[in-house]
């Protein structure tokens, strides 16, 4: 027997600048990793600033009471930036002269208001990003006209969910290009030392006029009854700074220290307090004479009685006013905060600080993007790291701190601590984080979502491989993690249940980086262990190895809601819940294995997820329990079946995703495994000459190397029917990716549920059912996390075993090719959503999305896309799990990730 030691991270010299700052920069806790675009794009309408009885969230704290209220939890604005503790924050407020609001955060409607839920209302994008933010750049495109609140409120409030939802271009506010690009760049001089340029050009064919009001305040952390020590800003006067070129504004804060803002120019200083205005809300008398409200009533209404005249508070803000910005025309405003000591001439080097750190980021992403990569697809993946990494926001909220109310506050309704489901995340009192985290969309989504955040990590180990792996760590920590070993779903409710994608977005990671860091293999995979532990205890309760898992991430792909309305009496079993399980054994085996190299105590670990992987298989027999079979062998595909008390059986006959899951529970054990894991070969040994019939359909040799196994749930029969399916154009084959349902039910299917007579069918685009708020849809859109899996699972198929298959592709159109082939197609097909036709439009381009130059260069990364079209629907800064466009990118064409690391 033999082994090897562990491999090590290369020590060669840093390819680019960035690489050098992640080099240094690790951790959290490192000074590169200080500042960043921590500051959230909203925190009203979250669960955390929600204290009302009823848990309504949307209306418990609403936009317009945003910019009257403090928040408790968190802050937001535009383009800002923060500290990681989210302690000083820095963003942009704009005014056109007509809105009745400072522009100081991004307006959409709530869930109850849209007519597909949620709903930003504005046009940013994201330009360009280092994971130190030692240089990022974003473009908000800030109308020129007052800004049409009511009329976006009105106009969707009636219509339904079968019509488009009506957007900001919709009220022809944007036409004529009467608009500002107001493009915000950061550049780091410094870990400490940060400078923002503001650049706004006119784009419309008048002059027209633009106030741009930076702003910096302090996170209200004194007036809750823990802490009572308040940080202070005040304007530094001569002999301090002595420069009538600039006005400068000190930040002194007990944990962060001295910070010093400057502001080029001579912008009108308005100066207050991060207080509630609970007199203007409330009619009662607040903690402040001059609260957050006090600069948008100067800029906009003129009105300066609730600024504090000695220049001294908590927020502040800078007030440049530009008259008439001629048509084509720019202005700009340049800012530097920083805690070193008062330089002379702050604004000297500016420029080419901006410049040197934007060709640094060049030089990066030179490195992280192979040079195979065409100019189209390389703008896409630049696009797509850039949303991701400025996704990185601020996350606080402690749930037992929530659910008992602040010493200061008014004691909680007693229905706040009801135990779920009547009250919220109530079972997760442990639960406390105060960390960055990568949300899935800025806006829509300002929280995280575990099976979400796992698709972020394997792009963002492109770019930042430390960052992944302590996302990852992150929800597995004991202060996030449930004692019972359940991962928090997302703060909607922590209790729901994801997918459990966790342990192969490690294996992907692990691989982006190297194949180095055993002791993240073992760190994710004690913790794992736990979270197996939880699935077998609350979604196997009968110990069949059949699992039940309700809601799964895929919302209202069924004609009901599977975590709730499963008739009386009767039990669901579900193709994707046990396939996950599978899916999960398989991943954490793979994992065990890799360590097991060197540490021989994980080998029978290893042989423990095989045992589990092969009782799961016992357990399904014919993939079904107690002679139920998921598998129709006529129709070549995976349904769920209720099972009434009796035992009688109604198969829900519905070509969903769910019956595609199956095909994600493969794994290829490399050749070494024999010679290197003797526990775990003993055990194939033993299962060869004892059970040859059961694992004959579950283990099947490469064909070129007798020692390589694959592991699949699906033989080789049912992956040719299975495959077919799949790659058919009618069915699942959209020009653009894997449909969630097939295209065979466009006319709809229908079927009797308990002796209920239920409907649903193929829905290319936005939802048209009521589950779940109506505001997602897996009945027919492509969407991009699950198809990168597919992709993935055929890769391994190819890398192991299915090396000789071959399949048509499309399904009836005479071409053979193997399974390589067949991923590549589907991932080619995914990335050419991003990619522009004759006309500039992207297939990815939502309706709404405008045409022309002013357009066509800013690539919009949504939730999901239409099924038939590809356009973009959901969520539209997606570059949560959509930003794995850029993981494909920079992967398509090369040998499998599991056959480099198999080798």
């Amino acid at each position: 027997m033999t082994s090897r030691r562990a491999p090590t991270p290369s020590r060669r010299p840093a390819p680019s600048v960035e690489h050098a700052r992640l080099a240094e920069s690790p951790d959290a806790s490192d000074p590169w990793r200080l500042w960043g675009p921590y500051l959230a794009a909203r925190q009203w309408g979250t669960v955390r600033e929600d204290y009302s009885a009823a848990g309504d969230a949307w209306e418990a704290f609403p936009f317009e009471q945003a910019h009257r209220r403090a928040y408790r939890w968190g802050e937001d604005g535009i383009a800002g930036l923060c500290d990681r503790f989210g302690f000083l924050n820095l963003s942009i407020a704009l005014w056109n002269g007509h809105d009745d609001r400072l522009k100081e955060r991004f307006f959409g409607l709530t869930n109850p208001q849209g007519n597909h839920g949620e709903d930003v209302k504005e046009y940013w994008w994201h330009l360009d990003a280092t994971p130190t933010h030692s240089y990022a750049q974003t473009l908000y495109r800030y109308p020129q006209a007052a800004y049409p609140y009511e009329t976006l409120r009105e106009v969707n409030a009636a219509r339904g969910r079968t019509d488009d939802e009506f957007e900001l271009s919709d009220t022809g506010i944007l036409a004529d290009d009467r608009f500002f690009d107001v493009v915000v760049t950061h550049a780091k001089a410094g870990p400490t030392d940060v400078v923002v340029t503001v650049t706004a050009t006119n784009q419309g064919p008048d002059a027209a006029p633009l106030h741009i009001v930076p702003q910096l305040w302090f996170r209200n952390t004194w007036a809750w009854g823990d802490d009572d020590r308040v940080p202070s800003l005040r304007r530094l006067h001569t002999p301090e700074v002595d420069d009538a070129s600039m006005v400068a504004l000190e930040a002194d804060h007990e944990h962060l220290g001295r910070y010093v803002l400057f502001a080029e120019g001579e912008p009108d200083l308005l100066v207050c307090d991060n207080e509630t205005d609970s007199d203007g809300l409330w009619g009662v008398p607040g903690r402040s004479a001059h609260p957050k409200e006090a600069v948008d009533r100067a800029v906009v209404r003129g009105d300066r009685s609730a600024v504090n005249a000695d220049e001294t508070g908590t927020k502040a803000g800078l007030h440049y006013t530009f008259e008439a910005v001629p048509p084509g025309g720019s202005v700009s405003v340049r800012l530097r905060l920083t805690a070193e000591p008062v330089v002379d001439r702050p604004f000297l080097a500016v420029d080419q600080i901006v410049a040197d750190r934007a060709e640094e980021a060049e030089r990066f992403y030179d490195v992280v993007i192979p040079d195979a990569v065409d100019d189209v697809d390389r703008h896409t993946a630049r696009r797509a790291f850039a949303g991701l990494l400025w996704g990185r926001q601020l996350y606080r909220y402690d749930v037992d701190r929530w659910l008992a109310g602040d010493p200061a506050g008014p004691v909680p309704p007693t229905s706040r601590r009801a135990p779920e489901p009547g009250g919220r995340n109530t079972a997760w009192r442990h639960l406390a984080l105060a960390d960055v985290i990568s949300m899935p969309d800025e806006w829509e989504y300002p929280w995280f979502a575990t099976w979400d955040l796992a698709f972020h990590a394997v792009a963002l180990a492109h770019v930042d491989p430390a960052f992944a792996k302590s996302q990852l760590l992150l929800l597995c920590r004991e202060w996030a993690q449930h004692p019972n070993g359940q991962l928090p779903a997302y703060e909607w409710a922590f209790s729901d249940v994801n997918p459990p994608v966790h342990a192969w977005a490690a294996w992907q990671v692990y691989l982006r980086d190297g194949s180095w860091d055993h002791d993240f293999l073992k760190r994710i995979l004690a913790k794992l262990l736990l979270n197996v532990s939880w699935w077998v205890g609350r979604k196997d309760p009968d110990g069949s190895d059949l699992f039940e898992g309700g809601f799964l991430g895929m919302d209202n792909i069924g004609a009901f809601d599977r975590s709730r309305q499963v008739p009386p009496g009767w039990r669901l079993e579900q193709s994707d819940a046990t396939a996950w399980m599978a899916f999960l054994c398989l991943s954490l085996m793979r994992i065990a294995q890799e360590v097991a190299r060197d540490d021989h105590a994980y080998d029978d670990l290893a042989t423990t997820f095989l045992e589990r992987f092969l009782a799961i298989c016992r357990a399904m027999g014919s993939f079904g329990s107690g002679g139920v079979s998921l598998w129709d062998s006529q129709d070549g595909f995976f349904y769920d079946v209720l099972v009434g008390p009796l035992g009688q059986t109604e198969p829900m006959r519905v070509r969903s995703m769910v019956g595609l899951l199956p095909l994600l529970a493969v794994a290829n054990a490399p050749a070494w495994v024999r010679e290197e894991l003797p526990d775990f070969d003993a055990s194939l040994r033993w299962l060869a000459r004892h059970r040859p019939d059961e694992v004959a359909s579950l283990l099947h040799s490469h064909p070129n190397d007798a020692d390589s196994l694959t592991f699949a749930v699906v033989d080789p029969e049912r992956l040719a029917l299975l495959l077919r399916r799949l790659l058919d154009e009618d069915e699942f084959l959209s020009p653009h990716g894997i449909r969630s349902l097939s295209a065979a039910h466009r006319d709809g299917v229908a079927f009797d549920v308990a002796g209920e007579s239920m409907s649903l069918r193929y829905t290319p685009g936005e939802s048209d059912s009521g589950l779940f708020g109506g505001n997602s849809n897996w009945r027919g859109p492509v969407w991009f996390p699950v198809n990168v899996l597919l992709v993935d699972a055929l890769h391994t198929y190819a890398a192991g075993a299915g090396a000789q298959v071959t399949v048509e592709l499309p399904t009836g159109g005479g071409t053979r090719v193997g399974l390589h082939a067949a991923a590549g197609e589907i991932e080619e097909r995914l990335v050419s959503l991003f990619r522009p036709g004759p006309d500039g439009r992207r297939p990815s381009d939502p309706r709404h999305v405008g045409t022309g130059a002013r357009w066509s260069d800013h690539p919009t990364f949504s939730e999901y896309f239409h099924g038939d079209t590809g356009a973009g629907l959901g969520a539209s800064h997606q570059t949560g799990w959509t930003a794995l466009v850029a993981h494909l990118v920079c992967t398509t064409g090369t040998t499998s990730d599991r056959e480099e690391n198999d080798a």
